[in-house]
C-alpha cells in the first residue's frame, strides 16, 4: 500500500565519510543495523541516554505506543512544531517521519536532530515533486503558495506560508479574498478548506495513501452496528467519508473531541496510532479504528511511521545517528513560511 521513498529525498541527508560506523549499512538500510546487547533493558537504556546526552524526544501520536509512552514531547505536527522551536537541550530525536524531524531542524538549526529511520518517509510528501511543483507554481504566478507541513523541506522552500490542519481554516482566512491561492499537496484537505472557507483554491493533486484507504461502505455498515457510536475523521480523507462524520479535525482536534464530548463510542477515521492517546485520556470510553478497503488489514496504519522501534531508537541515541542535514540555504527559505505560520 506504500510507496517507497523515493531516492531524491535522500539528497538532504549526509553520513560523515570519518564514521566509525558502518555507513554503507546506513546508507542501505536507513537505520543503524548493529547489535544490540541480549537482555537489555530498551526503555531504561533510552532514558538513561537521553539524560546523559541531553536529548529529547519528540514523537507523533501516530507512533508505536511504547515510543508514545518514552517521548518528551507528544503531540501532532503544528505542537511538535511549536515545541521544537523552543527546546534547549543539546540534541532532538525525532519519532516521526523525514518532513517532521527537517522541520524540527529548520527552526532550530544549532540543533543536531535525529531520525530513527531515514526511510520514515511520508506518501503525501512523496506525492509533491519539488521540480514538478516548481512547474506548477510557475503556471500561477500571481498566487500564494499556501503548503500542509506534510511535505519536504524543498516544497516548504516554494511556500509563502505553511499550515497544519490544525491551523489550516485560520491561515487561509488571512489572506486577502481576492487573493489567488494555490494549496498543496493534501488535495481531500484542500478540498475541505475550500468547502469551510468559500474559496476557490488550485489544487496540487496529492494525498496520503493512509487516510485514503478508509472505506466508505464499511464505516457505515460499522456505524449500523453501533448505532450510538459517533464516527470522527481527519481532513486528509476523502469527501465522501468526510461527508459522514460527526466531526472533522485534526489529530489533536480529534484528541479534543472525545474528552469533551458526551457519546461513550466512536468510530476514528485517521491513523490508529492515537487511539492509544484516546484510551488513556479517556479509559471508560470505548475507540473503533475505521475499517479500509483492504481486507486483509483491520485498521489504516502508516507503514512509515511504524519504521521507527524501540531498538532503532536505542542505536539512534548511543550512536547519534543517523543525523537530518540540510543545507543551510534550504534551511533559511523553508523556514520563513513556517515562521509566518507560528506568528499567525
Amino acid at each position: 500500500m506504500q510507496r517507497l521513498l523515493s531516492e531524491r529525498h535522500w539528497d538532504h541527508f549526509y553520513i560523515p565519510m570519518d564514521s566509525k560506523l558502518a555507513t554503507t549499512s546506513l546508507l542501505k538500510k536507513g537505520y543503524l543495523d548493529l547489535p544490540i546487547p541480549e537482555g537489555i533493558d530498551l526503555v531504561g537504556e533510552i532514558n538513561r541516554l537521553k539524560k546523559e546526552k541531553n536529548a529529547v524526544l519528540m514523537a507523533h501520536y501516530y507512533q508505536d505506543k511504547s515510543i508514545q509512552d518514552l517521548a518528551d514531547y507528544l503531540g501532532d505536527s503544528l505542537y511538535l512544531a511549536k515545541a521544537a522551536e523552543r527546546i534547549e537541550a543539546d540534541v532532538i530525536v525525532f519519532a516521526g517521519v523525514h518532513f517532521m524531524a527537517e522541520t524540527a531542524k529548520i527552526v532550530n538549526p544549532s540543533k543536531k536532530v535525529l531520525l530513527p529511520d531515514l526511510k520514515a518517509g511520508c506518501s503525501l510528501a512523496d506525492s509533491c515533486p519539488p521540480d514538478a511543483f516548481a512547474a506548477f507554481k510557475a503556471k500561477h504566478p500571481k498566487a500564494i503558495v499556501v503548503t500542509y507541513i506534510n511535505c519536504s523541506a524543498a516544497i516548504k522552500a516554494l511556500s509563502d506560508i505553511v499550515c497544519t490542519s490544525s491551523n489550516a481554516v485560520a491561515v487561509i482566512n488571512s489572506i486577502p479574498k481576492d487573493q489567488e491561492i494555490i494549496f498543496a499537496p493534501d488535495k481531500n484537505l484542500g478540498r475541505y478548506l475550500i468547502k469551510e472557507t468559500g474559496r476557490d483554491m488550485i489544487l496540487w493533486d496529492g494525498a496520503c495513501v493512509v487516510h485514503e484507504a478508509f472505506s466508505f461502505d464499511k464505516i457505515v455498515a460499522l456505524a449500523k452496528a453501533h448505532p450510538k457510536a459517533k464516527f470522527i475523521a481527519h481532513p486528509e480523507s476523502e469527501s465522501q467519508v468526510l461527508e459522514i462524520a460527526h466531526y472533522i479535525g485534526s489529530t489533536s482536534g480529534l484528541l479534543s473531541f472525545v474528552q469533551n464530548d458526551t457519546a461513550d463510542t466512536y468510530i476514528v477515521g485517521t491513523e490508529a496510532g492515537i487511539l492509544h492517546e484516546m484510551q488513556k485520556k479517556v479509559p471508560h470510553k470505548t475507540f473503533i479504528p475505521a475499517p479500509v478497503e483492504d481486507d486483509t488489514c483491520a485498521c489504516s496504519e502508516c507503514a512509515f511511521m511504524k519504521l521507527n522501534t524501540l531498538e532503532k531508537l536505542y542505536l539512534c541515541l548511543e550512536h547519534e545517528q543517523p543525523e537530518i542535514h540540510l543545507a543551510p540555504a534550504l534551511m533559511e527559505a523553508a523556514r520563513k513560511p513556517i515562521e509566518r505560520m507560528l506568528a499567525l
